[in-house]
């Protein structure tokens, strides 16, 4: 399985490292079943996060057709206040300290990743998974109406006012369609996708090795609905 991590101006940078270090440790345990590299809708680059302006640099564009994975992250920044919206950027053109997460995440939709990422889950052999806001960037550019998906907290009202089944849960598996919740997820998220395409014991030796447990039950759309909770 070949996974490709996305990265985009802004970008939280532990939405990328920890489902980065799990999944190649997961290679690393698996003999090289597992590949892991970092790619950007540009190709090559430096790709300034929104963290204290730490950079990370990808290897290579975006590129559906050589991915089994492709995993989005979400944003650091300001949380935003209500006269916010996703759509607004007061800084085109322009990079500015402390720019909030829904301008960030709205500025996405100004590049060619939505269009990659249209391929990406349209592709029968390919899962899209998504870390933190990075469910909001598919769902902002109309890719998840009517999925099952999660997000951090804060951002559940703005997941489901674009159509999605707004699940709050720490992991939502809705097959091609993995996504984690806020930032942290990303370990748990790293590990339930080792289990589900390597295998548990993979996944078990990963967890061991970072000496941490996955937390919460991932949430898929089947049996019964639960009553009087």
């Amino acid at each position: 399985m070949h996974v490709q991590i996305v990265l985009f101006d802004g970008f939280d940078p532990l939405d990328v490292i920890a489902p980065f270090e799990v999944l190649y440790a997961g290679g690393t345990a698996s003999d090289g079943a597992v590949t892991v590299e970092l790619v950007s809708a540009e190709g090559p680059r430096e790709v300034v996060s929104g963290t204290g302006g730490l950079a990370l640099r990808t290897d290579a564009a975006l590129d559906p057709h050589r991915a089994g994975l492709v995993l989005v992250p979400g944003a650091s920044g300001r949380v935003g206040g209500p006269d916010e919206t996703p759509g607004e950027d007061p800084a085109a053109g322009e990079r500015k300290q402390d720019e909030s997460i829904p301008v960030l995440l709205g500025r996405t939709l100004k590049t060619p990743l939505p269009g990659l990422l249209e391929k990406a889950m349209a592709h029968p052999q390919v899962t899209v998974a998504t870390v933190c806001g990075g469910s909001l960037v598919l769902a902002m550019a109309g890719l998840l109406e009517g999925r099952y998906a999660t997000t951090h907290h804060l951002g559940l009202d703005m997941l489901d006012a674009t159509g999605v089944h707004a699940v709050s849960a720490r992991v939502v598996d809705d097959g091609d369609l993995v996504t984690g919740a806020g930032v942290t997820s990303g370990l748990d998220l790293g590990l339930y996708l080792l289990e589900r395409e390597m295998g548990p014991r993979i996944a078990h030796a990963v967890e061991e090795l970072f000496a941490h447990e996955r937390r919460g039950t991932v949430w898929r759309a089947r049996g019964p609905e639960p009553v009087g909770v």
